[in-house]
């Protein structure tokens, strides 16, 4: 059995889609989901507004869920010790609506293994699925980089496009019970 920490935004939560889902109903303007390829988070739109978007209370409760990580995440809960760690300290409303979110969405998983922190480092885990190469790049297990867009140029971790690529990984049988 293996411990497995796991990321919320832009890897179980689709952040990217309701950031630009957000903003056009906020701002009227439509951005082009390729315009935030290999661009920093927040850098495709006007200076501070994705930042001001993210402090807006009820943004964190109302994300996406990833397609298929509600299931690859349950069928890897059976197999291992699944952690779900956050850095959400940034965003004060965040805590409280990440989770009440994990809460409505991956009901499987026990407060006991929900971790909001501000710095990564502290996970110790034996796989890390992440977006973020300066969560990866401290980690001492296995980092599985997940793709998001700020993360296409990135070469120095084992890349999981998606939640099926993740299952592929871990050889998981996700197929549903019939």
């Amino acid at each position: 059995m293996a411990r497995i920490a796991i990321d919320m935004d832009n890897v179980m939560a689709d952040l990217t889609q309701h950031l630009l889902d957000v903003y056009e109903q906020q701002y009227g303007v439509s951005i082009d989901p390729a315009a935030l390829d290999n661009v920093p988070e927040g850098g495709a739109f006007p200076e501070g507004v994705a930042y001001k978007i993210l402090q807006t209370p009820g943004f964190f409760r109302g994300i996406p869920v990833m397609k298929d990580s509600q299931e690859v995440i349950k069928a890897l809960s059976e197999q291992h010790e699944i952690f779900v760690v956050s850095a959400a300290m940034e965003f004060p409303h965040s805590l409280t609506e990440k989770l009440a979110w994990l809460n409505e969405h991956f009901p499987f998983i026990s407060w006991r293994n929900i971790v909001f922190c501000g710095a990564k480092t502290i996970v110790e885990a034996d796989y890390m699925i992440d977006d973020h190469d300066k969560n990866l790049s401290t980690f001492k297990g296995k980092p599985l980089l997940f793709t998001a867009p700020h993360n296409l140029l990135l070469t120095d971790y084992r890349r999981v496009n998606n939640w099926k690529e993740v299952a592929e990984y871990f050889a998981l049988d996700t197929a549903p019970v019939v």
